[in-house]
C-alpha cells in the first residue's frame, strides 16, 4: 500500500491562435422581467472549458436563469497545447459580468461562486505572474493543456517505477496527467522550472485567483496529481467543512521519478492544504478579483471542481420523480445504494465516465478509486475517451463534403450535425433498413484518434476506419458520422462492462454536456450499451455543477451531496429499443469493435519485429 504521512485535521492559515476572448459573447437568458421582482437567491459558476469560459447564474430551485461565454485562445503546436491564465481570467470576467447583466442578477444577489475547470496545468511565480512552459518562452503560454500528449515518455518511464500510489490510478497514469507534465518540464525548460512558484490545476488557479487562498481541492489532487484522499478517511468528514494538511502526498513517489523537489517546503509549490469541494476559501473574493468580477467584496467562493466532476454533480441526483429523494431514513439509506448503480457521461471534447461506490474497487485500466473527489464520501471509479466530440468535428470538418453540408445547415439555421441526423433519416427509408443503425453494417470505427484511455489505458493506441470507398458524398458522410457516433458508443460499453466485471453495479447512465444534445448520439448509447439514459432537465450541468460549490460555501447546505439531491432535476429518459434485431445488430458491430483493437496490436508487433 502506498503510504502518506499521519493527517492533522486541523486547519492551516494560509489562506495557432484563436480568436482572443474580446472578440466575442454568447449570452443566453430564462430570467424574464426580474427588475422589479423582490431580491433573489443566486449562486453562480463558472466553467472554463477547452475553447470558452462560461458563467452560469442559478436560481434556489437549481434553474438556469442567465449564462454567457467568452472565447479562450488557444496554441497547438503538435503534441504541444497551451493556453493563458491571463487571457483565462479576462475571459472569465467578461462572462460572468455579461451573464449577471443579461439576468438582471446584481451584485447582492449573488450568494455564493464556484469554478470548474479542465484539468489543465499552471505555471506561476512568487508574484503570480505566469510563467512559459512552452519551447517558444512566451510567457503568456503558462499553461499545458489537459489533453496535450507531451509527456508520453515521461508517463512510461513513471509507470515503469510501478509505485504503489498507481494502483489508485487504475495502474498507470496517464500523459494527460500532471506528474508527467511536471517531469517534462523539469527535463525540457530548465529556467522556467527553477521561475516556478506554484503548480496548479486550473480551477484551483481560478479559486486562488480569485480569493488568494491556495488551498487545493481533494478533486484535482486525488485526480491528477497521485494525492491520497483516503488518508483522510479517519480524521475528516465533508460535513466539518475545514481545509486539512496535505498529508495524502506519497514524498517517496515523487522522489523516485525525479521531481523530490516538489516535497520540498511542505509541498508548498502543489499544495500544502487540501478540502473537499466547495470548502469556503479564504474571506471570499478579494477587493481586486470582486471588481473585476463586478460582485461583492467577500463573496463566499468553493473550493473547486475539474470540469467532468462538476458535471457529475450537477447530474448525478438526477432522477424522475416517481424515484424518490425523500428524507425519510429508510428511503435515505437505499438512496445511499442507488447512487452507485449510475454513471455519469459527460460528453464534450471528450468523455468521462463517472461511477461512485461505497467501497474501493480497483480497475485495471480504469482511474481511481478516488476517495471524495467528486460526491464526498464516495470512492469515485473515472473512465474516459480522450476524443469524443473533437473526433466528431474532425471527422466531420476534414471530409471534402464538409463545406457544402455547412452551407446547407446554415441556411436551414440548423447545426451540421441536425443535418446530418436528417440525411440518415432519409437514408433509411430510401435504402429500406428496418432502423437507422444498420446503415453501417460495412463500415466501423475504432475511435482511438487521441489514443485509449479507457479500460485498455492505451496512449499510442490510433483510430481505425473500415469499410471505405471513393465515395465522398454528403451521404458517404453520414454513413462515417453514424459509424463514428457508434464507435464512440461502443468505447462507453466496453468501460461499462468492465466496471460492472470489477465490482459495479451500473444500470442507469446519466449523459450532459454538448453532445448529450444530440438525439441520435443518446440513442445510439442506449441501444449500444442497453442502459436507460436519463437526461438532466438543465442542460447546463458544468456549470450548476460549480454553482452548487458556491451555494455549499455559502451555507446555505450542509455539504455537496445534500446541494445535489435539491438542485438536481431530470429531464427526458431515453430507453433502449425493445427490438430484439437492433440487439443482435450491435451485438454483433461490438464484436468487430473489440477486433479492430486486436487487430491494431498485431500490426505494431508485426512492424516492430521488420524494425528490430
Amino acid at each position: 500500500m502506498p503510504t502518506a504521512r499521519k493527517c492533522s485535521s486541523s486547519s492551516l492559515s494560509e489562506t495557432s491562435p484563436i480568436l482572443p476572448s474580446s472578440a466575442s459573447i454568447e449570452m443566453s437568458s430564462d430570467a424574464g422581467e426580474s427588475s422589479s421582482a423582490a431580491r433573489r437567491t443566486v449562486f453562480l459558476g463558472v466553467d472554463v472549458g477547452t475553447g470558452s469560459a462560461r458563467a452560469g447564474l442559478f436560481d434556489e430551485q437549481g434553474r438556469l436563469i442567465g449564462s454567457a461565454s467568452s472565447p479562450i485562445q488557444i496554441w497547438k503546436e503538435k503534441d504541444c497545447i497551451e493556453q493563458s491564465s491571463t487571457d483565462i481570467w479576462h475571459a472569465v470576467c467578461t462572462a460572468v459580468k455579461a451573464a449577471c447583466s443579461l439576468a438582471s442578477v446584481v451584485p447582492e444577489e449573488v450568494v455564493g461562486l464556484g469554478f470548474a475547470a479542465t484539468c489543465s496545468l499552471v505555471a506561476v511565480d512568487s508574484d503570480g505572474s505566469p510563467v512559459s512552459v512552452s519551447w517558444t518562452g512566451d510567457a503568456r503560454r503558462n499553461i499545458i493543456v489537459w489533453m496535450d500528449h507531451r509527456a508520453v515518455n515521461q508517463a512510461e518511464r513513471i509507470n515503469a517505477n510501478n509505485s504503489p500510489v498507481l494502483q489508485y490510478c487504475g495502474g498507470s497514469l496517464s500523459p494527460e496527467m500532471q506528474a508527467p507534465k511536471l517531469l517534462w518540464v523539469k527535463e525540457n525548460l530548465k529556467e522556467s522550472w527553477s521561475l516556478i512558484f506554484r503548480w496548479m490545476d486550473l480551477s484551483d488557479w481560478l479559486s486562488f485567483r480569485a480569493t488568494g487562498d491556495d488551498t487545493r481541492s481533494l478533486c484535482t489532487t486525488v485526480c491528477k496529481w497521485t494525492y491520497l484522499g483516503h488518508a483522510h478517511m479517519e480524521v475528516a468528514r465533508e460535513k466539518d467543512s475545514h481545509s486539512m494538511e496535505a498529508c495524502g502526498w506519497d514524498d517517496v513517489f515523487w522522489e523516485e521519478i525525479g521531481l523530490g523537489d516538489l516535497v520540498e517546503g511542505n509541498h508548498a509549490k502543489i499544495g500544502r492544504s487540501v478540502a473537499f469541494p466547495g470548502h469556503p476559501l479564504g474571506s471570499g473574493l478579494t477587493p481586486a478579483a470582486a471588481k473585476e468580477l463586478g460582485l461583492l467584496v467577500g463573496t463566499p467562493v468553493g473550493t473547486a471542481l475539474i470540469d467532468a466532476h462538476a458535471g457529475g454533480v450537477g447530474t448525478m441526483e438526477s432522477l424522475p420523480e416517481t424515484e424518490s429523494k425523500d428524507d425519510d431514513i429508510s428511503i435515505s439509506v437505499a438512496n445511499e445504494e442507488a447512487i452507485c448503480h449510475r454513471m455519469v457521461l459527460v460528453c464534450g471534447t471528450s468523455t468521462c465516465h463517472m461511477a461512485v461506490s461505497r467501497n474501493k474497487l480497483f480497475i485495471p485500466g480504469v482511474w481511481g478509486p478516488f476517495w471524495s473527489a467528486m460526491v464526498p464520501e464516495y470512492w469515485l471509479t473515472e473512465g474516459g475517451q480522450s476524443a469524443t466530440g473533437a473526433l466528431l468535428d474532425h471527422i466531420i470538418e476534414n471530409h471534402v463534403a464538409a463545406p457544402l453540408l455547412a452551407n446547407r445547415a446554415a441556411a436551414q439555421s440548423i447545426s451540421i450535425y441536425e443535418l446530418l441526423n436528417k440525411i440518415l433519416e432519409s437514408m433509411m427509408q430510401e435504402r429500406k433498413v428496418l432502423f437507422v443503425s444498420a446503415l453501417t453494417e460495412d463500415m466501423h470505427v475504432l475511435p482511438d484518434f487521441h489514443g485509449n484511455r479507457s479500460p485498455v489505458a492505451d496512449p499510442k493506441s490510433k483510430g481505425m476506419v473500415c469499410g471505405l470507398t471513393l465515395e465522398t458524398s454528403e451521404k458517404q458522410l453520414a454513413l462515417l458520422y453514424l459509424a463514428t457516433i457508434q464507435g464512440i458508443a461502443y468505447g462507453t460499453r466496453h468501460i461499462v462492462e468492465h466496471c460492472n466485471s470489477h465490482g459495479h453495479k451500473i444500470d442507469t447512465l446519466l449523459a450532459c454536456g454538448g453532445l448529450s444534445k444530440n438525439p441520435l448520439y443518446v440513442q445510439e448509447h442506449a441501444d449500444i450499451v442497453g442502459c436507460r439514459i436519463i437526461l438532466p432537465r438543465e442542460s447546463e450541468t458544468v456549470l450548476l455543477g460549480a454553482a452548487i460549490l458556491g451555494a455549499v460555501a455559502a451555507q446555505k447546505y450542509s455539504g455537496v451531496h445534500d446541494a445535489m439531491r435539491v438542485l438536481n432535476a431530470a429531464g427526458q429518459v431515453v430507453h433502449p429499443s425493445k427490438d430484439v434485431k437492433v440487439k443482435k445488430y450491435h451485438d454483433a458491430k461490438y464484436q468487430i469493435f473489440k477486433s479492430l483493437y486486436e487487430q491494431q496490436l498485431s500490426h505494431r508487433s508485426i512492424m516492430m519485429q521488420a524494425l528490430q
